[in-house]
């Protein structure tokens, strides 16, 4: 089954901006484009019954279709207007895509997005990848030499799918994939005999990283053989040391293991941070 690129819009500046990446990254991967627009009846505007105010949405979504079309003429595009909470809509329409493609209001330039209650809701429910955008992350930028950034942690099992997000974009990009891995020194008491041994084996700390990230990658080298990969492990936190390099990203890639708590969704501390100060676009991949 062909999974489509899935953008969420609501005629703010930033959806268009979103609406703008998810088409060019339809194209690049011949996918076709499907637009959702949540929506909820207003009772306040009594002088328009529910059809009526559909009716509006549905033009405001059709304009927005129409100009994406003409830039994109061989692109297939579908529509769906969706009444109901924005968060559940939307997190519903991931679950049939290939990604589901966000904006967000930006800090400006520099920083990063500010990620409101819904955007986090959806990116913690998603269970397929959620890529936000903001108004100014222009196609510019995707021209301009720089590498799609990946977080990976862990065993090569850890961070398959996040690894092959960002292969895959990089590869329908013709871009180069930056692997990023953070390393920090465990309390004295983690270390066993038998992490010590590992360790003794690798040379070092390091060393250790240094190989743990060359594991993972090896099997994505193999499938994407023309896809350049330069790599990058660093003592730090992970979200500081992925922030490090986000000069040089297009996109950043990261995963994240969304858990629920009294106070509503949390989808991690490297994603969150990644999120609100990266200058970039950013794919949030659920670990699988």
């Amino acid at each position: 089954m062909t999974r489509p690129i899935t953008a969420g819009v609501d005629g703010t500046e930033e959806s268009r901006a979103a609406l703008d990446w998810a088409a060019r990254e339809a194209v690049r991967r011949d996918l076709p484009l499907r637009v959702v627009h949540a929506w909820r009846y207003a009772e306040a505007l009594a002088a328009a019954d529910r059809d009526t105010q559909r009716g509006w949405v549905s033009e405001g979504v059709t304009e927005a279709v129409r100009t994406v079309s003409e830039r994109h003429p061989g692109l297939t595009v579908t529509t769906d207007v969706v009444e109901g909470a924005a968060a559940h809509a939307l997190a519903g329409a991931a679950a049939g895509a290939e990604m589901l493609v966000l904006g967000s209001r930006g800090h400006g330039r520099v920083l990063g997005f500010l990620l409101g209650s819904v955007g986090q809701q959806v990116i913690a429910e998603a269970a397929r990848p959620v890529v936000l955008v903001r108004a100014g992350d222009e196609a510019t930028a995707e021209a301009a030499g720089r590498d799609v950034v990946v977080g990976q942690h862990g065993g090569p099992e850890d961070s398959a799918a996040t690894l092959r997000f960002a292969f895959e974009t990089a590869a329908a990009r013709g871009a180069a994939v930056r692997a990023v891995r953070a390393w920090t020194l465990p309390p004295v008491f983690a270390y066993s005999p038998g992490s010590l041994k590992l360790l003794d084996d690798a040379g070092g700390l390091e060393p250790y990283e240094r190989q743990a990230l060359a594991e993972a990658l090896q099997p994505w080298r193999e499938r994407f053989p023309e896809v350049p990969v330069a790599e990058h492990v660093e003592m730090g936190s992970a979200a500081q040391v992925l922030l490090s390099v986000v000069g040089r990203a297009q996109l950043m890639v990261v995963g994240r293991r969304a858990r629920r708590t009294a106070v509503g969704a949390r989808i991690g501390s490297v994603a969150h941070g990644v999120l609100h100060h990266a200058g970039c676009p950013v794919a949030v991949i659920p670990h699988e």
